[in-house]
C-alpha cells in the first residue's frame, strides 16, 4: 500500500473520474470561449483597480517595468499550464496535476492554496465592483450601516449575480462574458488612444523614482521579505519599488490558470485549452503594457499615490486631473462591467476547483454532483456563492489581495516542476501541447515564480503560512481518510483502473 501522503490518482483513474454520470461536467467550451474566459477574468482587476495606485505608491513610470516582470513570470508559467491541461484535461487545475505527479497530500496544498486564490480574488474584486457602482450612480458606494458595521451590499449583489449565471451553465456564463468582456476592451482601447494625447514626456522623469520613506533603514512587516533579506527596507520607489510592484500587479494577471479549471468542459482540450491560455495572456499582456504607458504618462506618479486618509487613486483619476470628465464616466462604467466578469470567472475557478477535491473525497464527495439538467456543480456553487458574498459583504478583506499572490505563485512552481517529473514518469502520454525548451523554460519558470514570492511582503508570508496550517489540520482530520484514492487501495471501493504507487 502506498504512503497516504504520496500515493497519486493516475492519469487514466483521474479521465475515467469524468465519465461518472452523477459528477460529469458537460462539454460546451470551445477555444474562442476559453480565451474569452481569459481575457474576461484578467482585465478588469489590475487596469481598473491596481495600475494607477500601484504606480503612485511603489514604483512610479516604471510600472511598465513591473508589468512586464510579471508578464514574463506569467508566460513561462502559462506554458506549462498548457502542457498540463493538454496531457490532463480533467477540472481541479494544479491540483489535479499536483495528484498525478507529486501525490495527495501536495495536490491538498494546491487545492487549498487555490480556494484561497480564488475565494479572497473574487471577494476582492467584487468589493471594486461595489464601489464603481457608485460613481456609475453617483452615490458613495455600494455600502450601508448597519449597527455600526458597514456591510457591502454592492458586492453581495454581483456575487449573487454571476453565482446565478454559473449555475444555469458555463456556456451561457461564456457568451455573457463575451458580451461583458467587448465593452470592456473598447473601454481600454479608448483609455490608450483619447489619454495618447494627454501624455507629457516630463511625466516620465524620473522613470524609476528614487526611494523614499526611510528605505535601507525602516524595517517591518510590510516590507517585502526581499528588501528585509538584503537590508532594503521600505519598498516604496527605488528599485526595490519596482520589484514589489511587479509581485503585487501579478493579481492583475491571475485568470489564465483559471483557463486551466475549464479543461474538462472544453470540446477539444488538447489543442483549444493551450490555445485559450496563451492567447488571452498575450493579448492582455499588450493592453496592460500601453495602458500604464499613457497613464503614467498623462499625470506625475505622485498626483497618483494614495492619500493620509486612504484614498488609492484609480485609472478614472488620470483623466479627472486632465479634465477630461466624460472619459471619468466612460471608464467607471467600463470598470463596472469589467469587474463583473472577473467575478464570474474567479468564481467559476473556485467552483472547479473544490469540485474536482470534492469528487476526490477529500472534502465531502456529495457535493460534487453535478445538476442533470444544466450540468454543473449547481449546490457547490451555490455554496460558495454564500461564502464569497458574506466574505466581501461583511469583512475588510481588501488588503489580502497580496494573499492570492503567494498562493497563487506557489501553484505556479508546483506546476512548473510537475511538468518535469511528467515527462520523466510517462513519456507516453499523449501530450496536445509541449513547452519548447526541454528542462528550461519549467525551470526558469519556478525561478521567476520564486523571485515574485520573495518581493512580496513579509505580512503576507505570515497569513499564508497560517492558512496553510489550517489547511494541513483539515487534510489530516477529514481529507485523508475520506480519499477515494485510499478507499480504493483499501479495497473500500471498486478500482477498474488501479492506483498509481510510485509509478
Amino acid at each position: 500500500m502506498a504512503n497516504p501522503l504520496t500515493r497519486r490518482k493516475t492519469i487514466e483513474q483521474s479521465m475515467a473520474d469524468t465519465d461518472e454520470p452523477e459528477h460529469r461536467l458537460r462539454k460546451d467550451l470551445s477555444a474562442w470561449n476559453l480565451v474569452v474566459f481569459g481575457v474576461s477574468v484578467v482585465i478588469g482587476a489590475g487596469i481598473f483597480t491596481i495600475t494607477a495606485s500601484i504606480a503612485g505608491d511603489k514604483a512610479g513610470p516604471a510600472i511598465s517595468v513591473s508589468f512586464v516582470m510579471a508578464a514574463i513570470a506569467c508566460a513561462l508559467a502559462a506554458l506549462c499550464y498548457a502542457e498540463f491541461a493538454s496531457t490532463v484535461p480533467v477540472a481541479g487545475s494544479a491540483y489535479t496535476f499536483g495528484y498525478a505527479t507529486f501525490g495527495e497530500f501536495l495536490a491538498w496544498i494546491l487545492g487549498w492554496d487555490l480556494i484561497l486564490e480564488f475565494a479572497v480574488g473574487a471577494a476582492v474584486v467584487a468589493k471594486g465592483w461595489s464601489s464603481y457602482l457608485g460613481s456609475v450612480f453617483g452615490f458613495a458606494g455600494g455600502t450601508v450601516d448597519i449597527g455600526g458595521h458597514d456591510v457591502d451590499w454592492g458586492a453581495m449583489v454581483i456575487i449573487a449575480i454571476v453565482t446565478t449565471l454559473l449555475v444555469l451553465g458555463t456556456r451561457l456564463s461564456s457568451q455573457v462574458s463575451a458580451i461583458i468582456t467587448a465593452i470592456k476592451v473598447a473601454v481600454v482601447l479608448m483609455v490608450i488612444i483619447v489619454g495618447f494625447f494627454y501624455v507629457k514626456a516630463d511625466n516620465y522623469t524620473p522613470f524609476v523614482p528614487p526611494a523614499e520613506h526611510g528605505a535601507g533603514t525602516e524595517k517591518s512587516v510590510d516590507s517585502t521579505l526581499f528588501s528585509l533579506l538584503t537590508g532594503g527596507g521600505d519598498s516604496s520607489y527605488g528599485w526595490y519599488g519596482v520589484l514589489a510592484a511587479a509581485s503585487i500587479v501579478f493579481f492583475a494577471f491571475i485568470g489564465f490558470d483559471v483557463v486551466a479549471t475549464t479543461a474538462e468542459e472544453t470540446k477539444n482540450p488538447r489543442k483549444d485549452v493551450p490555445r485559450g491560455i496563451l492567447g488571452s495572456l498575450a493579448i492582455v499582456t499588450v493592453l496592460y503594457v500601453l495602458v500604464t504607458i499613457v497613464v503614467t504618462g498623462m499625470v506625475s506618479y505622485k498626483q497618483l499615490a494614495t492619500t493620509e486618509d486612504g484614498d488609492a487613486a484609480n485609472l478614472a483619476d488620470a483623466f479627472a486631473l486632465n479634465g477630461v470628465t466624460w472619459a471619468e464616466k466612460v471608464i467607471a462604467i467600463g470598470a463596472l462591467a469589467g469587474l463583473t466578469t472577473v467575478v464570474m470567472v474567479l468564481m467559476l475557478g473556485q467552483s472547479r476547483i473544490l469540485f474536482a477535491m470534492c469528487r476526490d473525497g477529500l472534502l465531502p464527495r456529495a457535493m460534487s454532483k453535478t445538476h442533470p439538467r444544466f450540468g454543473t456543480p449547481a449546490r457547490l456553487t451555490i455554496l460558495i456563492g454564500v461564502v464569497v458574498a458574506i466574505v466581501a459583504g461583511f469583512f475588510p478583506i481588501d488588503k489580502l489581495e497580496e494573499m492570492v499572490n503567494v498562493g497563487t505563485l506557489f501553484a505556479f512552481i508546483v506546476v512548473a516542476g510537475g511538468v518535469m517529473v511528467l515527462r520523466r514518469t510517462r513519456p507516453d502520454l499523449d501530450r496536445g501541447f509541449t513547452v519548447p525548451g526541454g528542462p528550461v523554460i519549467p525551470v526558469l519558470a519556478i525561478l521567476a515564480c520564486l523571485w515574485l514570492m520573495l518581493n512580496l511582503s513579509a505580512l503576507t508570508w505570515i497569513r499564508f503560512v497560517v492558512w496553510m496550517v489550517i489547511g494541513v489540520a483539515v487534510y489530516f482530520l477529514y481529507g485523508q481518510r475520506h480519499s477515494m484514492v485510499g478507499k480504493r487501495e483499501r479495497g473500500e471501493i471498486a478500482d477498474p483502473v488501479g492506483t498509481e504507487e510510485g509509478r
